[in-house]
């Protein structure tokens, strides 16, 4: 491996850490932030504006990616994040860091598919197992260094500094990404501007129906016209945002149904289960360390799985994902019954390889089945299928919390939902075709 490469891969992982470490430090420094700037009632916005656009644009930047290149987008989607960062440190009102928020979801939108793009384009298959291990122990990392720095930074110095810390991380990864040289080849085209102000404001206006607490019908209905605009324009337009092609590939469409499904049934109980650890008596502290088991199944199922991919082909290990899941599912229907920390540590273990194989051979079978000129695009619509999936389970699950008359009756009616949804979820993994792919040695930095 050249240094340029390792210098390429070392700054992806960078962008990777700071936007999760962001994501997840926030959770538990909001509350002082809403105490000290006022305006409670936009406390659910700091969120959601954030959530909405890091989604949104998911499947834009691979796009742009596909017709311009990765480097462009990728910097310019850190130095928007850097920007973002540092407004929201400075925020003087709530209404301010729901602005700014923004601002930082969209530069996390663009950063966020490109680890998988870029790894798709330097790594063979073989390889590109144990690199999306690496990028999963950089969320791992994040579950427990986050809540760390937040507590350190509110009880010692101020909570501003939760955003300021990106502002180095920023800097290093666009440095280290600046020896980056294209091996993918660029194809321009005109940009689709109706189209992507028809995609951005349908999604938008659906996922808003996560976070309003009226008029949903209303949002949901506008969300769909709009998004059916979409696709008519999209019909007509000589160099569409999303090429519709993509969704006549059989086996592309439904490993995205697949992922889009699991993510829905399950991904939602690692929001909430640190939930019922501190509901419990644990601290924050432990309730992610008990995370940890899914971290650590994650990474031991990614890192052989391009291996598994070219000796049993796609389907039989997303099968075999959804069965573990359906499992895990079911086994924590007995959540209570024992120790609470060593029952979530233990079995969120073989729900983490659940996910680590899912995720991965996902990624690699979105990028595997199209043409080199698409595989940005496939990476961030798998993602963005998984993430819309996260998002709607995740409304699901604090829903069914939020009306259950005690915390253990909710996580019992969760998990319910959960072994029903991910049986769903299996039925589809029995639906995806494709053999395994040709092995392969790409090119480097």
């Amino acid at each position: 491996m050249d240094w340029r490469r390792v210098s390429v891969l070392a700054g992806i992982v960078m962008a990777m850490l700071v936007s999760a470490m962001d994501t997840t430090i926030i959770n538990t420094t909001m509350p002082t932030i809403a105490e000290e700037l006022g305006q409670f009632h936009l406390y659910a916005w700091t969120f959601a504006s954030y959530m909405i656009f890091t989604t949104v644009l998911a499947p834009i930047a691979g796009r742009l990616s596909d017709m311009y290149g990765r480097k462009k987008v990728l910097l310019a989607g850190l130095v928007l994040f850097l920007l973002g960062s540092l407004l929201c440190g400075a925020a003087q009102s709530m209404v301010q860091l729901v602005l700014f928020r923004a601002v930082q979801g969209i530069g996390a939108g663009i950063m966020n598919p490109f680890p998988a793009i870029i790894a798709g384009d330097l790594f063979s298959v073989e390889k590109r197992g144990r690199i999306q291990a690496l990028f999963t122990a950089m969320w791992g990392l994040s579950g427990v260094i986050a809540p760390l720095l937040g507590s350190l930074f509110v009880e010692y110095w101020t909570w501003r500094w939760i955003f300021f810390v990106n502002i180095p991380i920023c800097i290093v990864s666009i440095l280290l990404l600046l020896p980056y040289r294209e091996v993918y080849q660029p194809r321009p085209a005109a940009i689709d501007y109706a189209g992507t102000v028809l995609f951005t404001a349908g999604v938008s206006l659906l996922l808003m129906t996560t976070v309003v607490e009226s008029g949903i019908a209303l949002y949901a209905a506008g969300g769909l016209a709009l998004l059916v605009l979409f696709v008519q324009w999209e019909r007509r337009h000589a160099s569409p945002l999303l090429p519709l092609n993509l969704f006549r590939n059989r086996q592309v469409t439904w490993i995205n149904v697949n992922g889009f499904l699991a993510n829905a049934a399950l991904f939602g109980a690692s929001t909430y289960l640190p939930y019922y650890l501190q509901d419990q008596g644990w601290s924050i502290f432990m309730s992610g360390v008990a995370m940890l088991g899914m971290t650590g199944g994650w990474m031991i199922a990614s890192v052989p799985a391009g291996r598994w991919i070219l000796n049993y082909g796609y389907r039989p290990l997303i099968v075999l994902g959804n069965l573990l899941q359906v499992v895990s599912a079911a086994m924590f229907l007995l959540l209570g019954t024992f120790n609470d920390f060593w029952f979530v540590l233990i079995l969120s273990f073989p729900l983490g390889i659940a996910f680590g194989m899912l995720s991965t051979v996902s990624i690699i079978g979105v990028q595997q089945l199209v043409a080199p000129d698409q595989k940005g695009v496939s990476t961030s619509l798998q993602m963005f299928a998984r993430n819309i999936g996260t998002t709607f389970g995740v409304t699901l699950m604090g829903a069914m919390l939020a009306k259950a008359p005690e915390v253990a009756e909710g996580f019992r009616w969760m998990f319910l939902y959960g072994t029903a949804g991910s049986l769903v979820s299996l039925a589809t993994a029995f639906l995806i075709r494709g053999g395994r792919p040709a092995r392969e040695v790409n090119a480097g930095a």
